[in-house]
């Protein structure tokens, strides 16, 4: 077995100090992972690894990889074995003691039958060869304590424990070597590694780098709060936003880097500003993923970071409540700064005081003032949600051009309308009116019924948990397409287990995915059994049919609550339609 892994000496990173030019912090442990193999070594590898059995790697692995590459998440020299995943998911820390906050693991499935002592070709979505993994450690992993030990819930409102519900059972570890790099044919001239945006951050001529870390367009204060930051250490600043995965419903990162590289260009000083992609598949851990991102800062260059409000944060869980205390991440960070090696600077709310013209960085929002908080989200949904433009207090005409153009009235946006309930509760017949009343307020929709879906895109697929989940993946990513495209989807699907619904909101995101809980009691639903569904499970001539032998979860907290006993389906129809009217979806007067 070949095993190339290296690891780059500082000094190999950086040029010798010579006058004006400074010497940055060193990478998190001393040196610099690099994973990279070349040359002729790569060109064996790569007739290697023709015959070798192969693992394909979901977006997030392949995020997480091209970290690992480069150096990122120095020191870590590949996905984390058994004793390192232990470790950090309890205290934070690797086996060796090392402070690193987030497990970094690759997930595979049962029936890909990896083995220790096997060596596996990694590969992407299109079976595009990425590594080649010398298998050293298969493990079972627990999702439960993985969740309540690291995101501190298991609550699959938390976007990321919703999808760890469809990973593999089985996490694999070993030394890599890789071969090709993802491929990526956007914003390349940004697509910067830690050595590349070291080198940008030395011809500054400053030592001192605060980093900001963002996944939303910067608007006014976060501007006037860089700026600041730059100024409060006489350093560079590293704006650094990321592009991998994100938060469900974010902007997207085509939009974000347009909107950063128009602010960079005309409102910093291109002499100590460096803008460069993260290409980071987040986890929305709050206060450990503050400390991820400090470690992964260093590792570029940086020595201070700027930590907001929220920083991190994964929206409402389902009860409504925030996940983590609004300045959780910043005191758990400061706390370990010391240890990391970085210097944390905590923002409060920017906000901007209309009366005199500028903003202000407050614990608390004085009454009266026009304010914004870090995320800018509400204001800038609000505006854009209207059809209006966004007042230049808030955000550069520059990228408030941008953001119009990404984004149209709330009203011609796309949604996504969620029926769930027992077989039999009256989803598709309450879809059925919907459509036309629908159709007659303007918007043209797409039914993705149960029933069909199994019929064409889900055929072959059975009854386990297993199988219905994927079935349920399989429509929420469709119905996902359809709203990325500004189309409006009505879902009608038993879609009976928590954890899927919830992993399909994150896949449409939160903003545009309306939960409707079509709740029919069971004897009604039997009494209907217009398939004869029922009729059989009773007889036991069928097996796992919900409701009866196999359980319904109920929503905790639906969007709308329908019932089919006491209600006509143009009457919870209606209901549907002034929901959306409230939401914004639909124009109050019925007209496009």
């Amino acid at each position: 077995m070949i095993n190339n892994s290296t690891m780059i000496e500082t000094s190999e990173l950086i040029s010798p100090p010579m006058i004006g030019r400074p010497e940055l912090i060193t990478p998190y442990g001393g040196r610099l992972v690099n994973l990279l193999v070349s040359g002729k070594e790569r060109d064996e590898l790569v007739r290697l690894a023709a015959g070798l059995p192969s693992v394909q790697l979901s977006h997030r692995s392949l995020c997480d990889l091209e970290l690992l590459a480069i150096g990122a998440f120095s020191p870590l020299q590949g996905f984390m074995g058994q004793a390192d995943y232990a470790s950090v998911v309890k205290d934070m820390r690797l086996a060796d003691g090392t402070l690193f906050p987030i497990p970094i693991t690759l997930p595979v499935t049962m029936e890909s039958n990896v083995k220790v002592g096997q060596q596996i070709a990694l590969r992407d979505a299109k079976f595009d060869l990425i590594a080649i993994m010398n298998v050293d450690d298969v493990f079972r992993w627990n999702l439960a304590d993985e969740a309540e030990g690291v995101y501190k819930t298991t609550d699959t409102r938390h976007p990321l424990v919703a999808e760890m519900h469809g990973w593999g059972q089985l996490y694999i570890a070993g030394p890599i070597q890789v071969l090709n790099l993802p491929k990526h044919h956007d914003f390349v001239d940004l697509r910067t590694t830690p050595t590349e945006v070291r080198s940008l951050l030395a011809e500054t001529g400053h030592s001192n780098v605060v980093a900001f870390q963002t996944r939303n367009p910067i608007h006014r204060a976060h501007e006037e709060l860089t700026k600041r930051a730059a100024a409060k250490i006489n350093g560079a600043l590293l704006l650094h936003p990321v592009v991998g995965q994100t938060s469900p419903g974010d902007v997207d990162h085509y939009t974000r880097v347009r909107s950063y590289k128009a602010l960079v260009n005309k409102y910093y000083d291109e002499r100590q500003t460096i803008l460069s992609l993260l290409p980071l598949a987040m986890r929305m851990a709050g206060p450990r993923e503050a400390v991820w991102h400090a470690l992964i800062r260093r590792n570029y260059g940086a020595n201070h970071l700027i930590v907001g409000r929220d920083h991190a944060s994964p929206g409402p869980n389902s009860d409504g409540q925030p996940f983590y205390g609004t300045y959780d991440a910043q005191h758990l960070l400061t706390g370990l700064a010391p240890e990391i090696g970085m210097k944390i600077l905590p923002f409060h709310e920017m906000v901007y005081l209309s009366d005199e013209d500028r903003y202000e960085e407050v614990d608390r929002a004085p009454k009266g003032a026009a304010t914004l908080s870090l995320s800018g989200s509400t204001v800038r949904t609000d505006y854009l949600a209207n059809g209006t433009s966004l007042p230049e207090w808030f955000t550069r005409p520059e990228v408030a051009a941008v953001l119009a153009q990404a984004f149209p009235p709330r009203h011609l946006q796309g949604v996504c309308i969620w029926l769930t309930g027992l077989s039999g509760a009256g989803k598709s017949t309450i879809a059925e009116v919907l459509t036309d009343l629908l159709a007659e307020h303007g918007r043209q929709v797409s039914i993705l019924d149960g029933d069909v879906v199994r019929t064409n895109l889900s055929k072959g697929l059975g009854f386990s948990k297993e199988d219905r989940d994927t079935n349920i993946l399989r429509i929420g990513y469709v119905a996902s397409e359809i709203v990325n495209h500004h189309g409006l989807v009505l879902c009608a699907a038993v879609s009976p287990y928590s954890a899927a619904r919830d992993a399909v909101r994150a896949l449409v995101g939160g903003e545009r995915f309306v939960l409707v809980y079509v709740d029919t009691p069971l004897e009604i639903c039997e009494q209907r059994d217009t398939k004869g569904l029922y009729a059989k499970a009773r007889r036991g001539e069928m097996k796992g049919l919900t409701g009866v032998d196999d359980p319904y979860e109920v929503p905790a907290n639906p969007d709308i609550v329908l019932t089919t006993s006491d209600s006509s389906p143009q009457d919870n129809a209606w209901r549907v339609i002034n929901h959306l009217r409230d939401k914004g979806f639909l124009l109050n007067d019925g007209t496009f």
